[in-house]
Order: structure tokens, then C-alpha cells, then sequence
């Protein structure tokens, strides 16, 4: 087959892509309640899913993105509870500040110590993590049993998160996680239900990063 003769060059750019993408959401969502700042959470969370249903679920802590953004233009690391948050994320923005992406799921001590206790590895990491990261931001997407102990070691003062976006996805404790989350008096940025994943939590962490970047 000559793709020269049998196809058309795409011709369109990126941006051009990602823009009518974004026009095309601002039109199909409507009317909403987000103040400007939390809409572009919102629709990064659309942009990634094609999930509008997800986008409209979605509840802000009245502190999370004025939290969230001064936490990253202070150079705080961000905590993964999958390498597949950790990859997404946009880390040059995040670097020129001081902070970078951390993921401790696969961490030898952190697989040993699961085995012994009997536990999963995602419970664990949270643990860990208190050890390595003060503060930061957690960005939990896949492990529903790594927000709630999370949220367990906020409750009992252990852990003081400077925001916590927590959408994991699933069937076993995924919406139970959030509604937990939503309990607590500090910042986090979440979504009612089962739905969620990797992908949108990266959304809305490239989202604060660039609203980071816009500050400046």
C-alpha cells in the first residue's frame, strides 16, 4: 500500500486537539457550580476520561487548590500510590520547584513487611511514606486500602497531608475510601462513587501544576 497516495497527512496540531477538546467540553457540561480554578480540574478530569458523569461528581475541600497549588510552588513531593500516577505526572513542572514523584508500592521493605503482616503493599507504602515525605501531596488512584489508611493515620495525627486527591476506582471499598475522605477538615480534591483511576488523578495533578506555573 503507498500511504502517500492512500492517505490524507493529518495536518492538525496538538494544541489544536486539546483545544477543541476543551471547547467541546465547556459546551457539552454547561452550567456548574466549580469556581474557575477547580473547573480546570474538572475539565482535565473530563479531558482524560471522557467521563462527564465523573467530572460533575467531583468535590473540592473549600482549601484544596489554593492548598494544592502552594504546596507544589513550594517544591513538596507528591506521593503515588501506583508507578502508573507516577509516570503520568508531569514532573518537569513539579522539579523546577524542589518537589518530585514518589511511589513506594514496589519498595523490597514495603513487600517484605505486607508478607509479614499479612496486608496488602498499598497500606504499607502509606506507611512508609510518612517516613520519607513530610507533608506533600498524596494522589491515590487505584488502591482504595492506601486512602483508608491514609485517612486512618490522619485521624490518629500522624499524617498531615497538605492535600490529598484521592479517586481510586473500583468495586471493594472504592466509593466507601471517598466517602471517608470526605469526612476530613483538610484539603483534598475527590468524586462520589466507584469511578476514578490513574489517569484522572494524573489529570488533576498536571492541572494544580499548571495552575502553579500560571502563578508565577
Amino acid at each position: 500500500m503507498d500511504f502517500k497516495t492512500e492517505f490524507v497527512p493529518l495536518t492538525i496540531q496538538p494544541q489544536e486537539i486539546e483545544d477543541k477538546s476543551f471547547q467541546i467540553i465547556t459546551e457539552e457540561l454547561g452550567e456548574h457550580s466549580f469556581s474557575d480554578d477547580q473547573y480546570r480540574v474538572v475539565q482535565r478530569v473530563i479531558h482524560a476520561s471522557a467521563d462527564f458523569e465523573l467530572g460533575r461528581s467531583l468535590v473540592f475541600h473549600p482549601q484544596a487548590m489554593e492548598a494544592g497549588i502552594t504546596a507544589i510552588r513550594n517544591g513538596e513531593n507528591i506521593v503515588a500510590d501506583v508507578q502508573m500516577v507516577q509516570v503520568g505526572i508531569s514532573k518537569d513542572r513539579l522539579r523546577k520547584y524542589g518537589g518530585d514523584v514518589h511511589v513506594y508500592i514496589s519498595d523490597p521493605d514495603v513487600m517484605e513487611e505486607a508478607k509479614r503482616l499479612n496486608t496488602t503493599r498499598a497500606i504499607v507504602s502509606m506507611r512508609k511514606a510518612l517516613k520519607e515525605t513530610s507533608g506533600g501531596i498524596y494522589a491515590i488512584g487505584n488502591a482504595p486500602t492506601a486512602l483508608l489508611e491514609l485517612i486512618r493515620l490522619v485521624k490518629g495525627g500522624y499524617a498531615k497531608p497538605s492535600l490529598i486527591i484521592g479517586m481510586p476506582v473500583g468495586f471493594v471499598s472504592a466509593a466507601e475510601s471517598k466517602d471517608e475522605l470526605r469526612k476530613l477538615d483538610i484539603p483534598f480534591i475527590t468524586n462520589i462513587g466507584r469511578k476514578g483511576g490513574s489517569t484522572v488523578v494524573v489529570a488533576a495533578v498536571n492541572a494544580l501544576s499548571l495552575l502553579a506555573d500560571k502563578r508565577g
